[in-house]
């Protein structure tokens, strides 16, 4: 039996054109379906999540093999998607590892998709790709 650490809560008004908010009052953001820069919208807090997410699973997965990263560092990018009856959305994980070997760097990156909770939930529902890349510079 699993025991719960911790519940988000978190509550969405408007859709993509209106505001989501936390329940502490930490999260209290406007939606914009446009885009724009004036606004997120829930793919960026999607892609927010399972990189922060991926990276922590990494992590604790090195500290455990008694690997050291300091240089760390995970890209999520989530595309909407659009056929002729639905949308849906595929994930990209931009994982960068440049003080460890390439094929250290894969097992760690194929453990951590087996582990991470977003990997687990969005199995065989979503496609994600996995790509290391050598050194990565933040966009923010």
């Amino acid at each position: 039996m699993k025991t719960k650490v911790y519940t988000a809560q978190a509550f969405a008004t408007g859709g993509r054109e209106g505001s989501v908010s936390s329940e502490d009052g930490v999260l209290d953001l406007k939606m914009n379906l446009k885009n724009d820069g004036s606004a997120t919208n829930p793919e960026q807090l999607f892609a927010a999540g399972y990189a922060a997410c991926f990276e922590s699973t990494i992590r604790m997965l090195a500290q455990q093999q008694k690997i050291k990263l300091t240089e760390t560092g995970v890209n999520g990018l989530v595309d909407l998607q659009q056929d002729e009856n639905s949308y849906g959305i595929a994930v990209v994980l931009e994982v960068s590892l440049p003080e460890i070997d390439e094929e250290t760097a894969h097992d760690l990156l194929e453990k951590a998709h087996q582990n991470c909770p977003y990997s687990k939930a969005t199995r065989n529902n979503i496609p994600v790709t996995l790509n290391l890349v050598r050194k990565m510079t933040s966009t923010l």
